[in-house]
C-alpha cells in the first residue's frame, strides 16, 4: 500500500513523504481530534459546595449532588444563586451514612502496548525509546561476574500469559519479602483481546529475585527505570488487591436538595506495597455521624466552570486508541509514532501530539482520494482478515482482492482529481511574484513551506517562508543584517545579503575551550536532526563537545572542565561537572 500511495503524495507535496495503512490512520485520529478542538464551543455550568458543622463542631465539606432527585444542571450564576438562597432557608441533616469496603485489583503484567503507555505516563519515554531500551534489556546487560544476562522476556507480545515457573517463583518472592497478606489467593486469569495472537509470554523479568536496586550499578538511568517498572508491574500482578474503606454521607437540605461527602482510607496495601501509585491517595475521612443528626450550614459557595474540548493525544493515549480500535500490532506502534513525527506530520510538545500544517494537508489529500482505504473500521477488518489467512480460514487471494480492488479504482482517479486537490491544499497568498506579478501560492518542500509562482515551470520564482532570526549586529563586510542559519554542520551566523555577501561566522559563547593546549572557542552547533550541542571551534583537531551549555566556570573539585547548566523537576536549575559529578545550586 505504501509503495502505491506514497508516490501520489509526491505529486502534490515533495518526494520522501509516505502513507501507510496504519500510519495514516494514526495521523487521521490526530487531525480529526485537532478539528474537534478547533470547532469546540465551551458551555458554562456551575457547581455548589457547602461547609457543614456537626453538633460537636466537626467540619464536613459536601457537594450538591441532587436537586429534586436528579443530577443538578446549573447553567448560569442566577440559577446557582437561587439554589443557594433556597438552601440557606433549610435545616440540613444527615440523610444516610454508608461505609463499605472497596477492592482495587492490580493490572496484568505488561504487553507491548501497555508497557509503551505506562513508560510514557510514568517515565516520559517515547514509544521508540521504550522499545530501544527494552531491546537492550532483552538482549542482555553485563552484570559483572555473571557476564551478559537477559533481564526481561521478549518485549513484542500481546499476551498477558506467564509460565507456571515464573508464577511460582514470583509468588514465593512476594511471600518471603512482603508477607503472606500481600500474596493473592489463587491465580488470576486475564481476558484476551480478540486480536491477541498469544505467541509469547507477557513482558516480565527473567528472574524476579534480581531486584532492580541490586543491579542498578550495571544499568544506565533509562535501563534501570524501565526494568524497575517491568519488575514492579509483574510482581504486582501476582499480589492481592488493595482494600479501601470508603464512607459516603448524604446530607439533605429540605426536601429538594441533597449534598454528598466522601472519604476513603487504605485498609490493606495489597499490590500497592509492590507497585506504589500516586493515584491511590486517601481522601480525608469524615467524622462520626448518625442518620437524622442535625447539621449547621457554615458556608456555601458556587463555582463557575466551562466544558473543555477532548484532550489532544499523547503517545500513550494514541496507542491505547489504536489498540482498542483493533488497528495495528504491538510491534508497529513505536514505528507508527516515530514515522509520523519524522515525516513532519506531527510535532510533540510536552508529551502532547499536535498535527502540523503539512500533516493536516497530507491527511486532507488522503481523505479526498482514499476515503474508504483509511476508514478505521476498514483497517481493523484487514487485521482480522489477515488473522483468518494465518489460521487457514480464508484464502489470501480473496483477502488481498477485497483490499486491492478499491485501492486500484482510487489510484485510477488521482490524475482526474489533481486540480481539485491542488486547489484544496495550495493556499493563495497576497504576496505577488516578482517576475510575472501573479499571486503566489503556498507549497511544501523538504525544508518546510515556501511560496512559489503558480505559473511553474514557465516561471520558477520562489520565496522562503522560514522566519529570520536576527543576531542584532551588522555584517563587518557589507553592513547588512547578520542572521542565524542552519547548515550541514550546525547553526551559524551569516549575512542576510547572501549570495552577494558570503560572510559567515560560528556562534561563539565567548569562552575558551577547556581542553589543555587548545586555543579554540566554544561554539553552538546542531546535529543533523537539529538538536543543539556545544563544541570546540577547532574541531576535528579538538573533539570537546557537550549537550549541556558550558558556563565558563571551572569545576572547583577536579579543575578538569567547565560546569554545565542542568535542570530537573526535583532540583530546578543547577550546575554540574560532567567529569566528577560535582553539583552546585543556582
Amino acid at each position: 500500500m505504501g509503495y502505491l500511495i506514497s508516490p501520489v503524495l509526491w505529486k502534490f507535496f515533495y518526494k520522501g513523504l509516505s502513507a501507510g495503512r496504519v500510519q495514516s490512520v494514526g495521523l487521521r485520529l490526530i487531525c480529526e481530534r485537532e478539528e474537534e478542538i478547533r470547532h469546540f464551543v465551551p458551555s458554562e455550568y456551575w457547581t455548589i459546595e457547602a461547609l457543614f458543622n456537626s453538633a460537636k463542631g466537626e467540619e464536613i465539606v459536601a457537594k450538591l449532588s441532587k436537586v429534586d432527585g436528579k443530577k443538578p444542571d446549573i447553567k448560569d450564576e442566577k440559577s446557582a444563586g437561587e439554589i443557594i438562597e433556597a438552601v440557606k432557608k433549610t435545616t440540613p441533616g444527615v440523610k444516610s451514612v454508608a461505609i463499605k469496603e472497596k477492592l482495587r485489583n492490580p493490572q496484568p503484567p505488561f504487553i507491548t502496548s501497555t508497557m509503551q503507555r505506562e513508560a510514557a505516563n510514568r517515565l516520559g519515554f517515547s514509544a521508540k525509546k521504550t522499545m530501544l531500551i527494552a531491546q537492550q534489556l532483552y538482549e542482555g546487560v553485563e552484570l559483572g561476574n555473571e557476564g551478559s544476562v537477559g533481564l526481561i522476556s521478549y518485549m513484542r507480545t500481546d499476551s498477558t500469559r506467564i509460565s507456571d515457573e515464573a508464577f511460582q517463583r514470583g509468588t514465593e518472592f512476594l511471600r518471603s519479602n512482603y508477607g503472606e497478606d500481600v500474596v493473592n489467593k489463587g491465580r488470576r486469569s486475564y481476558k484476551k483481546t480478540k486480536m491477541a495472537q498469544d505467541a509469547h509470554e507477557a513482558i516480565r523479568p527473567t528472574d524476579c529475585t534480581r531486584r532492580p536496586e541490586e543491579i542498578r550499578r550495571f544499568l544506565n538511568k533509562d535501563q534501570y527505570a524501565l526494568y524497575n517498572l517491568i519488575w514492579m508491574r509483574f510482581l504486582a500482578s501476582l499480589a492481592a488487591p488493595a482494600v479501601y474503606e470508603t464512607i459516603e454521607v448524604d446530607i439533605s437540605a429540605g426536601e429538594r436538595f441533597t449534598f454528598r461527602a466522601n472519604g476513603r482510607r487504605l485498609k490493606k496495601k495489597g499490590f500497592l506495597a509492590v507497585f506504589p501509585d500516586s493515584r491511590a491517595q486517601d481522601l480525608e475521612w469524615l467524622p462520626e455521624l448518625k442518620i437524622g443528626e442535625a447539621l449547621t450550614l457554615k458556608k456555601i459557595d458556587p463555582t463557575q466552570h466551562f466544558t473543555e474540548p477532548p484532550p489532544r493525544y499523547t503517545e500513550a493515549s494514541l496507542i491505547k486508541e489504536l489498540e482498542e480500535k483493533g488497528v495495528g500490532r504491538p510491534s508497529t506502534y513505536a514505528s507508527i509514532l516515530s514515522i509520523i513525527q519524522t515525516r513532519g506530520y506531527v510535532e510533540k510538545q510536552k508529551q502532547t501530539l499536535y498535527p502540523t500544517e503539512l500533516g493536516e494537508k497530507v491527511w486532507k489529500t488522503l481523505e479526498m482520494l482514499f476515503t474508504d482505504i483509511f476508514e478505521i473500521g476498514f483497517t481493523a477488518r484487514m487485521e482480522e482478515e489477515l488473522d483468518k489467512v494465518e489460521e487457514a480460514k480464508e484464502n489470501w487471494r480473496d483477502v488481498v482482492r477485497f483490499f486491492y480492488n478499491p485501492l486500484v479504482v482510487n489510484l485510477d482517479h488521482v490524475n482526474e482529481r489533481r486540480d481539485e486537490i491542488k486547489k484544496e491544499i495550495e493556499e493563495e497568498v497576497d504576496d505577488v511574484c516578482e517576475i510575472c506579478g501573479r499571486k503566489l501560492i503556498k507549497k511544501w518542500g523538504r525544508n518546510g513551506p515556501f511560496l512559489a509562482c503558480p505559473a511553474y515551470p514557465e516561471c520558477k520564482f520562489t520565496k522562503s517562508l522560514n522566519k529570520v532570526e536576527l543576531v542584532g549586529r551588522k555584517c563587518p563586510e557589507c553592513g547588512g543584517e547578520l542572521v542565524y542559519k542552519n547548515g550541514r554542520f550546525g547553526r551559524f551566523i551569516a549575512c542576510s545579503n547572501y549570495p552577494k555577501c558570503k560572510y559567515t561566522e560560528a556562534i561563539k559563547l565567548g569562552i575558551p575551550c577547556p581542553r589543555e593546549g587548545c586555543d579554540g572557542e566554544i561554539v553552538e552547533k546542531r546535529t543533523r536532526r537539529g538538536k543543539v550541542f556545544y563544541g570546540c571551534s577547532n574541531y576535528p583537531k579538538c573533539d570537546y563537545a557537550s549537550w549541556d551549555k558550558p558556563t565558563g566556570i571551572m569545576c572547583p573539585e577536579c579543575s578538569k572542565t567547565y560546569l554545565v547548566e542542568k535542570q530537573s523537576k526535583k532540583k530546578g536549575k543547577y550546575l554540574k561537572c560532567p567529569e566528577c559529578g560535582y553539583e552546585e545550586a543556582l
